[in-house]
């Protein structure tokens, strides 16, 4: 997949598919663990959030082109 960002997210902020999936993995097994403080796990959830809607944003991207590639090929 490439690296360009999301549609509604900034080109500096880029970060692929996989590689926000795979943080927000470990975001879950460090919140899930315990043994946070409760500002490092409020820090946790935000980023978690963060990376939720990254990953949201390029499903529905996804989606999008196929959804497209899909017209294309009716037409």
């Amino acid at each position: 997949m490439s690296k360009d960002a999301p549609k509604g997210q900034p080109a500096e902020a880029a970060i692929s598919y996989e590689d926000a999936r795979e943080e927000l993995i470990d975001v879950v097994r460090r919140l899930e663990a315990g043994g946070t403080t409760l500002e490092e796990s409020l820090a946790l959830w935000e980023r978690g959030e963060q990376l939720a809607k990254t990953c949201q944003a390029w499903l529905d991207g996804a989606r999008q082109r196929l959804a497209a590639m899909e017209t294309d090929e009716e037409a």
